[in-house]
């Protein structure tokens, strides 16, 4: 038996300076250390030794087995990558980079900010825990308005809670500013609403704000005209309807025809022909009573959006959810 581990010995030498690979070396460790290698037939055939020889043939297994694993060793960590931590096959091609993209609501509302930012808007910011001066008593919402139900809104205590909307932003604005002011206010929003396939308890709005001396509604329609040609196309027509704000007087909602039937009528606008898009109207003057600005000097214009509506109805998407789900086969396709 002596010869027999001789020779393996050599084999062994001899085949693992010609493995290249990880999947090489692999194939060198079960034929020689694995349970049913070459070693293994090797130590079983030591029951048909005769006794006397026994111990000296053991050894000499035993020293050819931690040769080979050596020799497996050193070739394993020539495989090594500076780390340590894996094993490196050079000869496999390397991994393709996946570039991310913005989020289909970030794409949405970076669009808008360009338009408004071209047309001379600045962009303020806000927090998203509120009191409820900022939320809704300085909007001039009465103390028993629906919003201030607990179905609408989150509340953290008595008179904190998360914003409804993005109109606190103006408040903290004009306080702390004087006019000419014109600015956008983009960001999230939180209402205590039940989640479906049209509605979200968080979702995203852009609010605009100007106010200075002799702003008038005409100057509103203009800016959102130009608004909605840059935004849905030139060719989409589009209409006034009165409505009611409480921060706003006169108020009104916007409305253009479907993008999707051209007006016909469909399952996306409800087969009416018409989208409803922003709401917006002259700033009511207890609004700027209360952050100190003289009535008789300055008027205002406001408007919102949700952002999260544009882009279902921009994209036809059937389920809001997909926004907030981080499925990458809905987000590779944008």
């Amino acid at each position: 038996m002596q010869p027999q581990i001789e020779q393996l010995r050599r084999e062994a030498e001899e085949q693992i300076r010609s493995v290249a690979n990880v999947s090489q070396l692999e194939e060198f460790r079960v034929t020689y250390l694995a349970r049913k290698g070459r070693i293994a037939l090797l130590f079983d055939g030591l029951k048909g030794v005769p006794p006397d020889q026994r111990p000296a043939l053991g050894k000499s297994l035993n020293e050819l087995r931690a040769h080979v694993q050596q020799l497996h060793d050193g070739k394993a960590s020539s495989f090594a990558t500076v780390t340590g931590s894996a094993s490196l096959d050079l000869t496999q091609m390397g991994r393709r980079g996946h570039i991310g993209t913005k989020h289909p609501l970030m794409q949405t509302m970076d669009e808008i900010k360009s338009i408004f930012v071209s047309m001379g808007f600045g962009i303020a910011d806000g927090p998203e825990l509120e009191d409820d001066y900022h939320n809704f008593g300085a909007l001039n919402f009465p103390p028993d308005h629906p919003a201030r139900d607990m179905q609408d809104t989150f509340f953290v205590t008595r008179d904190v809670l998360l914003r409804t909307h993005t109109s606190p932003v103006q408040i903290r604005v004009m306080e702390n500013h004087q006019p000419p002011i014109r600015v956008i206010m983009p960001g999230k929003v939180y209402r205590n609403e039940a989640i479906s396939s049209r509605s979200f308890c968080m979702f995203h709005q852009v609010e605009g704000l100007c106010v200075d001396k002799g702003v008038t509604f005409s100057e509103l329609k203009g800016t959102l005209i130009s608004f909605i040609k840059q935004f849905y196309g030139s060719s989409l027509k589009y209409r006034f309807r009165p409505t009611f704000f409480p921060f706003t007087e006169p108020s009104a909602d916007i409305y253009i025809t479907c993008f999707i039937c051209n007006g016909k009528g469909c399952r996306m606008c409800k087969q009416a022909g018409w989208l409803e898009i922003l709401g917006c109207g002259m700033v009511h003057p207890n609004v700027l009573r209360n952050v100190g600005y003289d009535t008789e000097k300055f008027t205002g214009y406001a408007f919102g959006m949700g952002i999260d509506r544009i882009a279902i109805l921009r994209y036809g998407i059937e389920d809001i959810r997909l926004f907030f789900e981080n499925d990458v086969r809905f987000l590779n396709q944008f």
